[in-house]
């Protein structure tokens, strides 16, 4: 099809040119441009006696003579007569005889087709470009899939940590590349195999890995493509990409954020009819209507397996759910390694300290710091990465980048100080906190100033006492500024947000609270196209009041907690403040020495 416009792109500008030309020419002919003076043929010939005729031109009854002041002197003769019957002497000038059917009769000719023509190629290519949107519109329900065809694939080698996730997916691999050794048992490999984790987990390079390893087509298309304006073109499309992918088997189908059409139906918001409910219905036919031998492999991610269809769910569909969890410590320095195989890195680069202090962090996250880290490297002019650049690069993405120009003034400048001042001494004290690193009162994002602590070793159980350790740490900084001047300010805003949300999931949710091991709530109480609002319990109006109050003492004894241990370290609080006035930033080695000054009895 671009073919086939192009060449009659060059056609029209190749005729557009000749017209050009054609005009051009008959706009410059010296000949055809000189001024026509009719007379009569007896002058004519007198002019010719006279020796003012240059030459003479003959088209069929026309005659015209050019003088040799470069006029043009023209009249007519009859047919049936020459120019000797009218005294013209032939010897003393010389005389053309031109065809009438040539020369202006042609370019008349021409000058009158050539419109039409014109007229005619633009009802083409308009009548054309009808007939190619009529085409778009008949392929409106045709799938935009299309096998990712790269010159480099992806393979589990590129894909760092995930290990539990691989290895059940290596069966996958294996069945596409031998299908046989399954089949001569009877074993059907699972036709729908779910990715299930947070955002940037890595479950579409997992997918891709997949198909790498085994070498076959992958369709790759997001579950919001299925679904249009129009009711059935989702539908349809789920036909043609699944026909699509039988017609090359064996193939791996990827389906990233299967919950945009994947979710429970019967919700009695949209109608019978809605758009979303056909797309997954559709899906489901085509998945449970496949043949052992077709070798078609759905691969689905999403981070919402809560909100899904059951139906999607049962044996025959995805029935293998493959989960998979934020890196830990050894899969992260993996996953930094694959990221910086292409970075000049320092060798004084230690990427096990860069793991550690990355607790939390997915995949995409890493990929960030070091890209983050490249950036500030090639920002200060130098040739390698540096230690320091990660570290910086870690504070950018977990805190968010530094504003060196927002200015305190001197007052706000001390809260600031003492706020975090408190913040560090608290979460020192606490052994259920995390150790403290470094203490700034220099911006970072929104925060006016920051404490960084990482955990020495990641926990998956935390205890209830580690989650009132860090409501205390997080009021710290609100009863440091009471203490100090008397006064609270909007500065604890964020940190109350978050000791209320720790107190309130302590309460509804863990069942660390003196109502007992009772889930009073859900973690998301938003309510979801093909959710029940009905299912999302209330509680009565007394048991809301015991929740309320239970999360109000427990935030109440914390709150009270903070202030004693506060109260307790007025020297190292003003040592500490005073040190981020001076300096804005405190690291590990000055902390040590501030901590010196705590007293060892503390409650």
């Amino acid at each position: 099809m671009k073919v086939r416009n192009v060449f009659g792109r060059q056609i029209f500008s190749l005729l557009m040119i000749a017209f050009l030309a054609l005009v051009v020419w008959s706009f410059f002919d010296t000949d055809r441009n000189r001024p026509d003076q009719e007379t009569t043929i007896t002058q004519i010939a007198q002019e010719v006696k006279n020796g003012r005729v240059e030459r003479i031109i003959i088209q069929g009854n026309k005659v015209t003579a050019i003088t040799k002041d470069n006029l043009r002197l023209t009249s007519f003769k009859e047919p049936s007569q020459g120019l000797k019957d009218y005294g013209i002497d032939l010897q003393a000038v010389p005389v053309e005889i031109n065809n009438p059917d040539s020369g202006a009769g042609w370019t008349t000719a021409l000058s009158v087709i050539l419109p039409f023509v014109l007229f005619g190629l633009f009802l083409y290519f308009i009548s054309r470009q009808a007939r190619s949107g009529n085409m778009q519109a008949m392929s409106f329900g045709k799938s935009t899939a299309r096998p990712f065809e790269g010159k480099k694939r992806t393979t589990f080698a590129d894909v760092a940590g995930l290990k539990t996730a691989k290895q059940e997916l290596m069966e996958v691999v294996e069945f596409l590349k031998q299908p046989a050794k399954f089949t001569a048992l009877g074993a059907e490999i699972p036709k729908g195999v779910l990715l299930l984790g947070p955002a940037g987990v890595g479950k579409t390079l997992l997918a891709k890995a997949v198909a790498g390893e085994a070498e076959v087509p992958f369709f790759s298309i997001s579950a919001s493509e299925f679904v249009e304006m129009f009711v059935g073109v989702g539908a349809s499309r789920v036909r043609d990409l699944f026909n699509k992918a039988k017609r090359m088997a064996p193939t791996v189908i990827f389906i990233d954020e299967l919950d945009a059409v994947g979710r429970q139906r019967g919700a009695g918001l949209g109608g019978s009819h809605d758009e979303r409910e056909q797309t997954l219905n559709q899906i489901l036919v085509e998945m449970d209507g496949f043949e052992t031998e077709t070798n078609v492999i759905v691969l689905a991610a999403t981070n919402r397996p809560d909100v899904l269809d059951p139906a999607l769910l049962r044996p025959g569909r995805f029935d293998r759910k493959v989960v998979l969890d934020p890196p830990d410590r050894e899969e992260r320095e993996e996953i930094l390694k694959v990221h910086v195989r292409q970075k000049p890195v320092d060798p004084s680069v230690k990427l096990t300290e860069i793991a550690q202090a990355t607790p939390g962090l997915s995949g995409a996250d890493l990929r960030n710091v070091t890209n983050e880290a490249a950036i500030l490297a090639a920002r200060s002019g130098r040739k390698k990465i540096t230690q320091p650049d990660f570290r910086q690069a870690i504070e950018k993405v977990i805190l968010g980048p530094l504003r060196s120009n927002h200015l305190l003034q001197k007052r706000e400048r001390e809260i600031v100080a003492y706020h975090e001042a408190g913040h560090a001494i608290i979460g020192h004290i606490l052994p259920d906190c995390d150790p403290i690193h470094k203490v700034s009162i220099i911006a970072r994002g929104l925060a006016l100033g920051y404490t960084l602590s990482l955990p020495a070793e990641e926990k998956k159980l935390i205890p209830r006492t580690k989650f009132l350790a860090e409501i205390v740490q997080l009021l710290g900084g609100r009863a440091a500024e009471e203490i100090i001047f008397k006064d609270i300010t909007t500065g604890s805003a964020n940190d109350l947000e978050r000791s209320t949300a720790l107190a309130r999931n302590m309460v509804t949710i863990f069942g660390m609270s003196r109502l007992g091991p009772i889930k009073f709530a859900d973690r998301d109480e938003l309510v979801f196209l093909g959710r029940e609002m009905g299912l999302h319990r209330v509680p009565s109006e007394s048991l809301a009041a015991k929740i309320d109050a239970e999360i109000a003492s427990i935030i109440d004894e914390c709150w009270q907690r903070a202030l004693k241990l506060l109260k307790s370290q007025p020297e190292t609080l003003a040592l500490l403040a005073n040190g981020l006035l001076e300096k804005e930033t405190l690291e590990d080695a000055e902390l040590a020495k501030i901590w010196k000054n705590l007293k060892t009895k503390t409650s």
